[in-house]
């Protein structure tokens, strides 16, 4: 079987692109998602994503992670996704898509920039020492002294697999403040089972966690990733988030053939 694929990213986050709208990928082959988002013998990925024709949208979303399995919400690659339907010509400035939690509205920019709506927020548990909440995915929250040279792998591994969050675990992100308005972080994903460069639903708790906790009074955060910058925006209503929106680049970088 010949596959043909297109290489997104998104601040370093990378994603195998496949249009599926005739749905002749093989969805439920696990062993097949991860042999193509392997570094070594496939193409290369932090994940794998299906667009795919959606009844009542633009398009829609299918996620996986690099180790073959369906998943959460992806920011970095909801905003690839958006750009690679620019890309084939479905879209033009504005998107609607279905994803695995709901329906996702984004724009897109000069220089590659999409900006993506996430889900609202509305529970937050802040503890003595870290702060989760699900924005898409789930994320675990915790301030670090030395983020520089923070063991991101190991660490995040202990967190992730902790009792605290049982078999189906939690993303790990480990935060510095820059200044008023500014973050940097570094992520341990889940099903990548690693530190990834960038993780959109990652940035998005920081910037919500952050302002939950009194850190910063502005609705726009930047959050230095790994891989470059992002902007979380949003607005509050009582102690809800509202109109939450993810911004940063998201870059097409190549075209292939692969036979599986």
């Amino acid at each position: 079987m010949e596959i043909t694929f297109y290489k997104y990213e998104g601040t370093g986050n990378d994603f195998v692109m496949i249009d599926n709208r005739e749905l002749t990928f093989p969805k439920h082959n696990t062993k097949l998602v991860a042999h193509l988002c392997d570094r070594r013998f496939g193409i290369g990925g932090d994940g794998l994503i299906l667009l795919e024709n959606d009844p009542d949208s633009d398009f829609k979303m299918v996620y996986y992670n690099s180790d073959g399995n369906p998943s959460s919400m992806c920011g970095n690659g909801g905003r690839c996704i958006v750009a690679f339907a620019q890309s084939l010509g479905i879209i033009k400035n504005q998107a609607t898509f279905e994803a695995i939690d709901g329906l996702h509205h984004a724009s897109t920019f000069d220089s590659e920039i999409v900006s993506l709506q996430m889900g609202d927020v509305d529970a937050i548990d802040i503890e003595e020492d870290y702060v989760f909440l699900n924005t898409g995915s789930p994320h675990h929250v915790t301030f670090v002294d030395d983020l520089q040279h923070m063991d991101v792998k190991n660490q995040g591994a202990r967190i992730r697999y902790s009792e605290l969050y049982g078999k189906a675990g939690s993303n790990v992100n480990f935060v510095k403040q820059i200044d008023d308005v500014t973050f940097a972080i570094r992520t341990y994903e889940r099903g990548v089972e690693d530190e990834t460069l960038s993780c959109g639903t990652g940035a998005t708790a920081v910037a919500i966690a952050m302002h939950a906790l009194g850190k910063t009074t502005s609705h726009s955060v930047e959050i230095n990733v790994e891989g470059g910058a992002l902007t979380v925006s949003f607005d509050k209503e009582g102690n809800r988030y509202t109109n939450v929106f993810l911004k940063g680049p998201a870059t097409f970088v190549f075209k292939g053939t692969i036979t599986c």
